[in-house]
């Protein structure tokens, strides 16, 4: 049989398929010149939307990254590499609005197109590879996300995308995006911790009554299948309702349309991970520990929030990573009912044709999802109990 030859055991093969990937990228168009923010434009690869020199630069230190992401069993050098690769495209691109602009008429946009986007896509794929790949520790994931969102605020602070459409965008309506990203924020962080004050009880309770888990759980279930544009709409006539029986439910702000219909929509649709993740952390503490417990004298009070709970918590935190995850995302669609949030600018965008307004909320809600999943992973690791041999 023959062996693979000596160069195939030095080349990563996920290296491999992003460096294809992104050498079929530079054939896309790069960006697009658009007379205004609504017609679509006219797509330029990198040679034709910046300098000689920018270009040259930029695509060497495209090429850089991606051939250092060839090697392989090399994890922290691809990482540096997908950041050289990650440099260069974003100094091309922020060129490339300045470049494209200059006489271009006042009303005239810049956005990037699908190479750019491509390009993106593979170099945080390989950023992404090279870290699973190392398998950093709880900790160095909290630095190193520390690190690339320090970055990104100074790429932001610094101005060079200042003149990409999408910053045009955020410019002309900045204090609707702080207001936004206010009621999106607490769309999902709400209904999350509504969802634990509400899902936490029932799930302890579950777990000790089969009785009520076997009713519970499927009724939780059920909800779960509503699609969400239904859901919402649910919402509004039985809070429509609500709101002009109750003068004091009035008063607080529940109405048929707006923030309180989608909260509620968001807190149905949280309950079943909640739930479900507690009886299951519950159901997988081993039974020595709870006759340990037991036998210790303590109360049932006292094992729950000694011993059940503390174990079953990595458990528990999972359901709560997803159920954020998922708010984050659904809260988008919050902007069709008046519920605010990044959906107003999806929404808005979508009506006006006006493709970099939609990215003005989609973006940021990508990465407040990334950022919260990185966040709640780490919580997890941190509260599984560390095994005797490696405290050793």
């Amino acid at each position: 049989m023959d062996r693979p030859g000596p160069a195939l055991g030095v080349i990563s093969p996920p290296g491999l398929l992003f460096a294809v990937l992104g050498l079929g990228a530079f054939f896309l168009p790069f960006s697009t010149l658009a007379a205004n923010r609504i017609v679509a434009g006219e797509g330029l690869r990198i040679w034709s939307a910046v300098g000689p020199g920018i270009a040259a630069a930029g695509t060497l230190a495209i090429l850089a990254g991606l051939a250092i992401g060839l090697l392989r069993g090399r994890p922290w050098l691809r990482f540096g590499g997908s950041l050289v690769g990650l440099a260069g495209l974003f100094l091309l691109i922020g060129t490339t609005g300045s470049h494209l602009l200059d006489g271009a008429g006042e009303f005239a946009r810049v956005s990037p197109a699908a190479g750019f986007w491509c390009l993106f896509l593979v170099l945080t794929l390989l950023m992404a590879d090279a870290l699973s790949s190392r398998a950093p520790g709880p900790m160095l994931r909290l630095g190193l996300l520390a690190v690339i969102l320090a970055g990104l605020g100074i790429l932001l602070w610094s101005g060079l995308l200042s003149d990409l459409s999408i910053a045009q965008e955020y410019a002309s309506r900045r204090d609707a995006f702080v207001t936004a990203t206010s009621r999106h924020v607490a769309l999902a962080f709400g209904s999350l911790a509504a969802a634990a004050l509400i899902g936490f009880p029932l799930g302890i309770a579950c777990h000790r009554s089969p009785g009520l888990r076997s009713g519970a759980i499927p009724t939780l279930s059920f909800l779960q299948t509503i699609p969400s544009l239904a859901m919402f709409g649910i919402m509004i006539p039985i809070l429509a309702w609500v709101a002009a029986s109750l003068p004091a439910a009035r008063a607080i702000g529940i109405a048929g349309i707006g923030f309180a219909p989608a909260f509620l929509a968001l807190l149905l649709y949280s309950l079943l991970p909640v739930v479900s993740n507690t009886v299951a952390g519950l159901a997988s503490v081993p039974p020595r520990s709870r006759e340990a417990a037991r036998g210790m004298g303590m109360t049932v009070l006292q094992r729950l929030v000694t011993v059940e709970l503390p174990l079953a918590l990595p458990v528990i935190l999972a359901g709560l990573r997803i159920v954020l995850v998922q708010n984050i995302g659904l809260a988008v669609i919050a902007g069709l009912i008046g519920g605010g949030g990044y959906g107003t600018f999806v929404f808005q965008g979508l009506n006006q044709t006006a493709a970099d307004l939609i990215l003005l909320g989609a973006l940021p809600t990508v990465l407040m999802a990334i950022t919260a999943a990185v966040l709640m992973d780490i919580l997890v690791d941190l509260a599984r109990p560390v095994p005797k041999e490696t405290r050793a």
